[in-house]
């Protein structure tokens, strides 16, 4: 791994490793990855641990003292380390292994820098942590600019669902409100969460418990916080202090979401 990663932003080691995980994703895609159970209906594939040992290679090449929290290999790196990257190299694997293309590669510092890569198309959302971008290759960076214009929210069906019966996605897709407002979409991945920051989707909702520093959402909420998008648990509660998330392009979606989920 060369050197001159030591040498970059954190912002650019995230972006690095977000493309070295993402290459992976790509070139295996198809070849129909061994699976590797982890009960409860749950797996994982080849290509989700090789994508991740790609981006650690990143990370160690260029923040060798920092830890590494990742959904395959757990905890890696000094217990004391004042650095924390988490890392989900592949979101969507399910999608993945169903030959689908609606997968991300998210690679985050806890409270800091952040990158969310889209294997197929090529792109990748980005934050130093203060403002937000898109990259494509070849092409130059574009603010991201959240918006609710399109009127689709996506709504991560997904189990567990921690807050039943008191919230349940399929009661807030059901409410009359709702279709009137807004048209639902399910991607299950958090790639939607980078399509909210950059306006292409208006909003994002899924359960949970705390999800500020979970490897799953870590770097689409840092995301969609450095582009201005409101962020807050479905509970309505700062993100650290509650459970599940609601990420909207403005105010007024996230307080009619709000008042959805809550009547």
């Amino acid at each position: 791994m060369s050197n001159s990663y030591a040498r970059s932003g954190d912002a650019d080691i995230a972006i690095a490793g977000a493309r070295a995980g993402a290459a992976v994703v790509r070139d295996l895609y198809g070849l129909r990855p061994a699976r590797i159970d982890k009960g409860g209906g749950d797996f994982a594939t080849t290509a989700d641990v090789e994508a991740e040992e790609a981006i650690l290679g990143v990370i160690r090449a260029g923040r060798p003292g920092d830890a590494v929290l990742g959904e395959e290999g757990g905890h890696r790196g000094a217990a004391d380390a004042e650095r924390q990257w988490l890392v989900d190299p592949l979101c969507g694997t399910l999608n993945y292994a169903a030959g689908s293309m609606l997968v991300a590669v998210n690679v985050a510092l806890r409270a800091g820098a952040a990158a969310v890569a889209d294997p197929f198309s090529g792109e990748v959302f980005f934050t130093d942590g203060e403002t937000a971008w898109v990259r494509h290759e070849g092409a130059g960076d574009v603010r991201l600019a959240p918006t609710p214009d399109t009127r689709l929210v996506d709504v991560n069906l997904d189990p567990p669902f921690p807050a039943a019966p008191g919230f349940r996605a399929v009661d807030l897709l059901a409410r009359p409100e709702f279709a009137e407002r807004f048209r639902p979409r399910v991607v299950s991945t958090t790639l939607a969460l980078a399509w909210v920051a950059a306006g292409r989707r208006a909003a994002y909702v899924t359960d949970g418990g705390d999800l500020s520093q979970n490897v799953h959402f870590a770097a689409g909420i840092a995301l969609c916080r450095a582009a201005g998008c409101v962020v807050s648990g479905i509970d309505g509660a700062p993100m650290g202090e509650g459970h599940g998330l609601v990420a909207a392009a403005d105010d007024e979606t996230h307080e009619l979401l709000m008042s959805m989920i809550h009547t």
